[in-house]
């Protein structure tokens, strides 16, 4: 009998790690790409021996696939995508066929805002416990090649609603589902249900023996929870006074954890993640950490210490008294809101990129209150300053990074912070946010 033909659609991490998982099983592979490999992934692959190409995709060939397994960022309206379904061919992510082939305890966190905080706060709480925890999802190394070469006993995965797109029988242990707010509409048919739809796959599969964590007060989640059958123990936090669930309680002063049997305090002033949205975060990943059975002490002393994310409200350097804070990951409204909503000083705000259907209505009371200056940086600025003209005294343009921080450099002084907050995906002036954020750090370390 022939060897099952698995064929891979995307050469980076989640399809490389993909294709390796996939030989180590005994499948047949190729790997495709229609733009170029990265040098990394490409002797990845040779090394295992794993049949690739760039460039291109051979149609046929993947089209007689007993399944593909497809890059998060490829979408379900894609060409090859529409005709592999036609044929009856299974399209499955890389989280889909990883799981199958191992037993470890999945900790799966998913939301529009502060899933990557919310990812690293766990596997910071676990691993300080001494647990073997493995990073996983949009970061660390992908879950299949973790699986195939480096498995551990418990999965933290970072879910994005693409990666659920694609899941079918994959099953969370412990699910997290932080909010549901506007985000990458333009993928979804420009329907919020759609996107809130993929959002609450995160849930399917759990049974009893499972737990399903979520923000009491999201008004989004509560309306897709409506009708569904929750198989899981659902726990639930909130910013009110409420001894039913993980809170804040004294006015805000104290948070006080309900999960696993057990019940639990300590101060907000010792978490070391600042702002409301942390605040979340730090309450779910306390949430999932205690439902795993990590000691109490272990789990205050390790949010006490958590380093925090880059380009998430980091603080890159004051100079001649103006703060500059690099915030690339906030890549929609919502994550704008938090950070707008967690600054002091007046404002220099850096926007733009490319927009994928924003609502800018969300932030403008905050742009009002706080913003003096928008620079505008992206390839087409003509939606933000359709919106914004008018709101703060100075609305102007930049065409790159450098050019940016120049511009924030003449419109701020002492006393006041530049917010690189753009609201927006990266891809018309950078390849990731990521690049966007490194290169904001690097052009104010210039100054």
């Amino acid at each position: 009998m022939a060897n099952k033909f698995i064929a891979v659609l995307g050469g980076g991490e989640s399809g490389v790690g993909s294709a390796i998982l996939a030989q180590k099983v005994g499948c047949d592979v190729l790997l495709s790409d229609s733009g170029a490999i990265k040098d990394k992934y490409k002797a990845m692959l040779e090394a295992h021996g794993i049949a690739y190409e760039e460039g291109h995709h051979s149609v046929e060939r993947i089209l007689q696939a007993d399944e593909i397994v497809k890059s998060p960022g490829i979408p379900l309206t894609a060409p090859l995508i529409v005709r592999a379904v036609e044929r009856g061919i299974p399209v499955i992510s890389e989280i889909e066929f990883a799981g199958r082939y191992t037993a470890s305890k999945m900790v799966c966190i998913t939301g529009s805002n502060g899933k990557t905080t919310t990812t690293l706060l766990t596997h910071h709480i676990l691993c300080s416990a001494g647990i073997d925890a493995g990073l996983a999802g949009n970061v660390g190394n992908s879950l299949a090649l973790q699986v195939a070469e480096e498995p551990h006993d418990v999965y933290v995965v970072e879910l994005s609603s693409f990666q659920l797109d694609n899941m079918y029988r994959f099953k969370c242990d412990i699910a997290i589902l932080l909010n549901i707010t506007p985000d990458h509409l333009d993928r979804y048919d420009h329907s919020m249900d759609n996107y809130a739809e993929a959002k609450m796959r995160i849930i399917q599969n759990q049974s009893a023996a499972d737990t399903f964590i979520y923000w009491a007060d999201d008004p989004v989640i509560a309306k897709h929870l409506v009708g569904k059958s929750v198989g899981a123990t659902a726990l639930r936090f909130t910013d009110r006074d409420d001894d039913r669930c993980a809170a804040w309680q004294d006015a805000g002063q104290v948070m006080h954890i309900a999960a696993g049997g057990r019940e639990w305090s300590m101060p907000v002033s010792a978490l070391s993640l600042r702002g409301i949205h942390n605040l979340y975060n730090s309450m779910a990943a306390a949430m999932a950490a205690t439902v795993c059975g990590v000691d109490v002490e272990q789990i205050k002393q390790a949010l006490s210490t958590f380093p925090g994310v880059e380009h998430r409200l980091e603080r890159v350097r004051v100079k001649d008294g103006v703060t500059w804070i690099n915030d690339s990951k906030a890549t929609n409204v919502n994550s704008t809101y938090y950070a707008l909503g967690s600054m002091t000083q007046p404002l220099v705000l850096i926007l733009g990129g490319k927009d994928k259907g924003n609502d800018y209505s969300e932030i403008a009371s905050l742009v009002r209150d706080k913003v003096k200056a928008i620079v505008c940086l992206g390839v087409d600025n003509s939606k933000l300053h359709a919106f914004f003209d008018g709101m703060v005294p100075t609305v102007v343009d930049a065409r790159s990074m450098a050019e940016a921080v120049a511009r924030c450099n003449d419109l701020a002084s002492e006393g006041m912070t530049v917010l690189l907050s753009p609201c927006c995906a990266s891809f018309d002036l950078f390849t990731s946010y990521e690049d966007r954020g490194r290169q904001f750090k690097q052009q104010v370390n210039a100054l």
